[in-house]
C-alpha cells in the first residue's frame, strides 16, 4: 500500500488485532440484521451505543495504562472495538434468552447450526454472495485508493483518515434510511402489499434529501471545526477541508442510490444492483482516481473520482429501478 515507514508497524499491529475480532463482528451483524428485519430497530441501536461506550472506556484505559493495564498505544483502539462487540453479543444473547426469541442460544439453535435447512441456506447464499462480492471488491478498491493517497505522504494519509471519519458520520443517516426502506419493502412484499413499494421509496428519497442534505450543508458550513476534532496540524486541517468540499455534496447521491438498490434487494433482485455498483467502482472510481491523481489535480483528483462514481451510481440504480425492476412481477421469497 505504500504506507509511510513511520506508521507501518503501528498499522500492521492494529490490522492483526482487528482481523482476530472479525468473527465476533460478523455475529453482531447477523443478529442485529435479523432484529431489524423483524421490525426491532431499537435493540440494534442500543447495542451499537453499548458497543461504542465500552470501546470509548477501554481504548483510553489501554492507551494510558489506567488501573495497571498495559499501554497498547494505537492497538488500544482495536482491542477496545473487540471488547465492545464481545460485550454487545453477551447483551444480545441474554436479551433474546429473556425474551424467548427464536435466535436465543439454545439446543434448537445449536441443532439448526449443526444441521441447517439447505434450501433456505441456498437462498441466503444466492442473495448474500453478490452483496459479499461487492463488499470484497469495494474493500480492494479502498486499499488501492489508500495506496494512491499514501504516495502523497503522511499528511495526506492523516487527511484521508479524518475525511473518512467526517464522511462516515454524514453517510450514516443515508445508510440507515436505505436499510429502513429495504426492511419496509421486504415486509410489504411478504404481506402481499406490493402497491406500497412506491410510497416507501418516495418517502425514503425525500427523507434522505432532507436529512442528508441538511448534514451536508452543516458539514460545509462547519468543515474546519469538524476536521479539527480529528486533526490538530493546521496544514492537514486545511488539506482535509479542501478535499471534503470536493466530495461532500455527492453523499446525497450516494444515499439515494442506496435507497434504490435496497428496495430492489428487498425483492430478491441482487445481481443488477451489485453489477451497477461494481461497474461504477471499477470503471469510474478506480480509473478516475488513478488518472486524476497523476495530473495537476493530485490528491483532489481522487475525491473527484469518488464524487463522479456516486453520481453515476445514482443515475444507473434509479434507471434500472424505474425502467426494469418496476415492470417485474414481485413476489415473496419465502
Amino acid at each position: 500500500l505504500g504506507a509511510p515507514e513511520n506508521i507501518l508497524a503501528m498499522s500492521v499491529g492494529y490490522a492483526r488485532i482487528v482481523l482476530i475480532g472479525m468473527p465476533g463482528f460478523f455475529m453482531f451483524l447477523v443478529v442485529t440484521s435479523v432484529l431489524r428485519g423483524v421490525g426491532d430497530t431499537v435493540t440494534p441501536l442500543i447495542s451499537l451505543i453499548l458497543s461504542m461506550v465500552v470501546s470509548l472506556l477501554v481504548t483510553p484505559a489501554l492507551i494510558q495504562g489506567w488501573f495497571g493495564l498495559p499501554q497498547l498505544g494505537v492497538n488500544a483502539a482495536a482491542v477496545g472495538m473487540i471488547s465492545g462487540f464481545i460485550t454487545v453479543l453477551i447483551f444480545l444473547f441474554t436479551y433474546m434468552k429473556v425474551r424467548n426469541m427464536p435466535l436465543a442460544p439454545d439446543r434448537v439453535l445449536l441443532g439448526a447450526m449443526i444441521k441447517p435447512d439447505f434450501k433456505l441456506l441456498g437462498l441466503i447464499l444466492k442473495l448474500g454472495i453478490p452483496a459479499g462480492l461487492q463488499m470484497v471488491i469495494s474493500s480492494i478498491a479502498g486499499i488501492v485508493v489508500v495506496g494512491l493517497v499514501n504516495r502523497f505522504g503522511s499528511d495526506a494519509t492523516a487527511a484521508y483518515g479524518a475525511l473518512g471519519q467526517v464522511m462516515s458520520y454524514v453517510q450514516f443517516p443515508a445508510m440507515s434510511i436505505g436499510i429502513a426502506a429495504s426492511i419496509f419493502g421486504a415486509q410489504a412484499i411478504g404481506a402481499n402489499q406490493v402497491g406500497q413499494l412506491g410510497a416507501i421509496t418516495r418517502t425514503a428519497l425525500v427523507m434522505n434529501g432532507i436529512i442528508t442534505g441538511a448534514l451536508v450543508l452543516l458539514a460545509y458550513l462547519f468543515s474546519e471545526h469538524l476536521v479539527a476534532l480529528f486533526i490538530t496540524d493546521p496544514e492537514v486541517i486545511e488539506l482535509t477541508e479542501t478535499l471534503l468540499h470536493v466530495v461532500l455534496w455527492s453523499l446525497i447521491c450516494f444515499g439515494w442510490s442506496v435507497i434504490f438498490s435496497g428496495m430492489m434487494r428487498a425483492s430478491g433482485t441482487v445481481l443488477a444492483p451489485m453489477l451497477i455498483s461494481l461497474a461504477c467502482i471499477l470503471c469510474i472510481e478506480l480509473p478516475g482516481a488513478i488518472l486524476l491523481s497523476r495530473t495537476s489535480l493530485g490528491l483532489t483528483g481522487i475525491w473527484m473520482a469518488y464524487a463522479a462514481s456516486f453520481t453515476m451510481m445514482l443515475i444507473l440504480q434509479a434507471s434500472y429501478y424505474q425502467f426494469v425492476w418496476r415492470k417485474k412481477t414481485i413476489v415473496a421469497l419465502v
